[in-house]
């Protein structure tokens, strides 16, 4: 079999590749946070933001190849029921990048640069993509997993470098800005206890999402590692210091809720993969920014609370976004070499 053309791979290029970025850029903050206690780890942690740096320039390519001289093919990936939900990981992408550069670089200007631009693109995004879906008879409860979480993902990860950012604003620039925030963490927390409810529905009432749609069962870690997150990034921007302390309280619970779903995720990924219903495909990807976010919630606890048990607990699901990206990472670097990564799937 023939290497595909540039023309086959744009015109079949998966939405959801841009989970990769999401995925390197957690694992790079998540690292660069875990070297206060481990120096070493700022070396690998500035490598991994460069690498993704590179990686979003990389896939940018094919997926605005894809809009500019494909329209039908994404038009009828918009309709799908299960494949549109990942067209906004490239918005995502960006919010995370913008994260990245106000962590790593000095560049403010190009944090900003990225926050806005992903805020923009993710507002449009879910309203694009779930439009279609309320508009539409096609999404039944087979197509009901916790990809369907990624637009509302997107809307909670706003504040995670716009709360920072608004220090670097002022007057009515940042006042849009703090309320854009508010609209994002507002909207994508209400969305996600609405999902939260339908996923555990079907998990309880009808046949498991297997096969390629396994890793996302890890998705449910994404909310409720990032929620908290942006709640105390915001709440750092407003003068009521009596909220943030009712915001840790709150955070507290929800990491609890996350060390359960941990545990569950990898026992259902275990038996997956035990009964051979664990294929290598792009889905993969899903396993790695849902625990960087809940490890990344786990080291901002640690640092409120100063319990130690947080602090390990956030260690091992940080190995564990380690493991998992390393196997992604290889895995996909063989499909990529023989093009049969970019195969779509039926």
């Amino acid at each position: 079999m023939s290497y595909p053309r540039f023309s086959d791979i744009s015109r079949s290029f998966a939405p959801g590749w841009f989970a990769a970025v999401m995925g390197t850029g957690v694992l790079a903050m998540t690292t660069q946070s875990l070297a206060t206690y481990w120096s070493p780890l700022a070396g690998p942690a500035l490598v991994l933001h460069w690498f993704n740096v590179l990686l979003f320039l990389l896939l940018a390519v094919p997926w605005l190849t894809r809009w500019l001289r494909f329209r039908p093919a994404v038009m009828q990936t918009l309709m799908h029921p299960v494949q549109a939900s990942f067209y906004p990981t490239f918005s995502i992408a960006l919010l995370v990048l913008a994260a990245q550069w106000l962590l790593f670089t000095p560049y403010v200007g190009i944090a900003k640069i990225f926050w806005w631009l992903g805020v923009v693109l993710h507002f449009a995004f879910s309203f694009v993509v779930l439009f279609f879906m309320f508009r539409g008879e096609h999404v039944a409860v087979d197509h009901v997993t916790p990809a369907k979480f990624i637009p509302a993902v997107g809307l909670v990860v706003m504040p995670l470098a716009g709360g920072p950012l608004l220090q670097h604003m002022d007057g009515a620039v940042r006042e849009w800005a703090l309320t854009l925030n508010v609209i994002g963490l507002g909207a994508g927390s209400m969305m996600y206890l609405g999902l939260l409810g339908m996923t555990l529905q079907r998990k309880y009432l009808h046949k498991p999402a297997q096969g390629i749609l396994t890793p996302t069962v890890w998705i449910h870690l994404a909310p409720i590692g990032v929620i908290p997150l942006s709640l105390m990034n915001v709440l750092e921007q407003l003068p009521f210091p009596l909220m943030r302390e009712v915001a840790t309280v709150l955070m507290l619970l929800v990491w609890g809720f996350g060390v359960w779903w941990l545990v569950m995720a990898s026992l259902l990924t275990l038996s997956a993969r035990a009964a051979g219903q664990l294929p290598f495909a792009l889905s993969w990807w899903g396993f790695t920014f849902p625990l960087g976010a809940f490890a990344a919630e786990s080291l901002r606890l640690h640092k409120l609370l100063g319990w130690s048990s947080i602090l390990s607990i956030g260690i091992v699901a940080w190995l564990l976004l380690c493991l998992f990206w390393s196997v992604t990472l290889w895995r996909t670097a063989r499909g990529v070499t023989s093009g049969a990564i970019f195969q779509p799937h039926p």
